[in-house]
C-alpha cells in the first residue's frame, strides 16, 4: 500500500501565541528573545522577516535592520501549553503522530483515503485546530517525510499543498537545495562550490560523485532530491527523560567528589539534550546512602539544556538534600518533561555569545567525544554508568574519558 506521509507546522508559532494573547499586535513586526543588545532573537513574525531578520540573529542587529519591531521577551510555559493544546488534538484525530518539536508534526495516514480520503482529512484536522486554539497551521502531504515537509514551507504562511504520487522529483526540482531538510550551512557551502543551487541539479548529479564529497549522506541526499525517503513516522510520547547516576565501589563523604560528579554527568547530560534538540523543564536529583535508604528531591525549571543554568541547580539540589553524617553509596540526576525545539526555547534566556560558546563546545564534542571538553570541577569524574537516552533507543549511555 503506497504511504501517505502529512507534514504539519505551526506558522510562526510563538508570535501567533502572543498574537492570540494580544490582538494589538497584529500585523506588526514582531521580535521574541533576549530584549538586551546581547540577547538573541529567539522567534519573529513575517513582517520582521521582510527586513531580513532571523531566528538565532542578536536582538541588536535585528533591531537595527527593524527599529519599528515591537520585542517580547517571551513565556516558555505560556509556549508549551499551546504546543499541547494542539498536540492533543493531533492525537485524538490521526492514527500515528510524530510530535518532531514544539510545533512540527508527521502523521501517517495510510489507508485512510478507503474511508474519507488523506487529504480531506488533513484539510478538517488543519480547520479544527485552527478553530479550536486560534493558532495558523499550515501542512504538505505526500507519500514521504522529505516531500511532505518541504511541501509545508512551500505552502506557508497558512496554508496547505498535496504532492500527488509521482510528482516529487518535478515538484522539488525547481527549489534551492536549502529546502531539502539536511542540507545546512556547511553542505550548501560545498555545493555552491560546485556549482549546485537547485535541487534539480542534484537529481542529475552521479550519486558516486555526491558520496565522494560528502561520504555515507551523499547517498542520502541524492535519494531525498529523488524524492525517496522511507524514514517511518515514530510514535512519541509527550514526555521523556534522560538521567545518570554512579555508584561508587567505596562508599563516600567526599562532597566535593560528589559535587564533581554531579558536574560531569549534568554537563554530558546536557550535551545530550543539545544533540537530540531538546530541552528539559525538570530536575530530579537522587541519593543514595549506605544503608541502602534512597532520597530523591525535584525541581520545576524554565525549559532549557544550558549547562551554566543546570549545574548550579544539580548542586542546589545535593546540599539541600545530602547528609553529611552517612556515606553515599550512589548519586544521580535525571532530567524530565522533555520537548524538542531546543534552540528556540534556548535562544529565551542565552545571550548571543553563550549560544554560540555551547555550538563551539559542541562541535568539538561531536568530533572528538562526549568527554573531549569538560569543566574543571568535573575532570576527575570516572566513567558513569546507569545513563539512558531517549534520543536513539540504544544501551545505557557511557561517559568517555577526557582524551589526553
Amino acid at each position: 500500500m503506497e504511504r501517505s506521509i502529512l507534514h504539519m507546522d505551526l506558522d510562526t508559532f510563538f508570535v501567533s501565541v502572543e498574537r492570540l494573547l494580544d490582538s494589538r499586535l497584529r500585523d506588526r513586526p514582531i521580535l521574541i528573545g533576549g530584549s538586551g543588545d546581547r540577547g538573541v532573537v529567539a522567534a519573529c513574525s513575517y513582517e520582521a522577516r521582510a527586513f531580513g531578520v532571523h531566528s538565532a540573529m542578536p536582538m541588536r542587529m535585528a533591531r537595527e535592520l527593524c527599529p519599528e519591531a515591537i520585542v517580547i521577551h517571551g513565556n516558555s510555559a505560556t509556549y508549551s501549553a499551546h504546543s499541547q493544546a494542539v498536540t492533543e488534538i493531533v492525537r485524538e484525530s490521526v492514527p500515528v503522530v510524530e510530535k518532531a518539536s514544539v510545533d512540527e508534526f508527521y502523521a501517517d495516514l495510510t489507508g485512510v483515503d478507503r474511508f474519507l480520503g488523506t487529504y480531506k482529512m488533513a484539510s478538517e484536522l488543519r480547520s479544527r485546530i485552527a478553530l479550536e486554539t486560534g493558532l495558523p497551521l499550515s501542512f504538505g502531504l505526500s507519500i514521504n517525510k522529505t516531500v511532505s515537509k518541504v511541501a509545508t514551507g512551500v505552502a506557508k504562511p497558512n496554508n496547505q499543498l498535496r504532492i500527488a504520487s509521482g510528482e516529487e522529483k518535478t515538484f522539488l526540482a525547481p527549489l534551492s537545495v536549502r529546502k531539502i531538510p539536511m542540507v545546512g550551512e556547511k553542505m550548501y557551502q560545498s555545493l555552491r562550490n560546485l556549482g549546485v543551487q537547485t535541487i534539480g541539479t542534484v537529481q542529475e548529479m552521479p550519486v558516486d560523485l555526491l558520496q565522494q564529497v560528502f561520504g555515507k549522506p551523499g547517498k542520502t541526499l541524492w535519494e531525498k532530491a529523488q524524492g525517496v525517503d522511507p524514514t517511518p513516522v515514530v510514535p512519541t510520547q509527550e514526555r521523556k527523560s534522560i538521567s545518570a547516576e554512579r555508584t561508587f565501589e567505596r562508599d563516600t563523604l567526599d562532597a566535593q567528589k560528589l559535587e564533581g560528579l554531579l558536574t560531569a554527568m549534568v554537563e554530558n547530560l546536557c550535551f545530550q539534550l543539545r544533540r537530540g534538540d531538546k530541552v528539559t523543564s525538570e530536575i530530579t536529583l537522587k541519593i543514595r546512602y549506605a544503608d541502602f535508604e534512597t532520597q530523591t528531591k525535584q525541581r520545576k525549571i524554565p525549559y532549557t539544556s544550558a549547562d551554566h543554568v543546570l549545574i548550579p541547580l544539580a548542586k542546589s539540589l545535593f546540599r539541600e538534600l545530602h547528609s553529611r553524617r552517612l556515606m553515599v553509596r550512589l548519586v544521580g540526576v535525571r532530567f524530565g518533561g522533555l520537548v524538542g525545539g531546543g534552540m528556540q526555547f534556548q535562544l529565551f534566556e542565552q545571550e548571543a555569545r553563550v549560544h554560540q560558546l555551547y555550538e563551539a563546545l559542541d562541535a568539538v564534542r561531536k568530533k572528538y567525544g562526549d568527554r573531549a571538553v569538560v569543566r574543571a570541577s568535573g575532570l576527575h569524574a570516572r566513567s558513569i554508568g546507569g545513563a539512558s537516552n531517549p534520543f536513539d533507543g540504544g544501551p545505557p549511555m557511557l561517559l568517555a574519558r577526557r582524551r589526553q
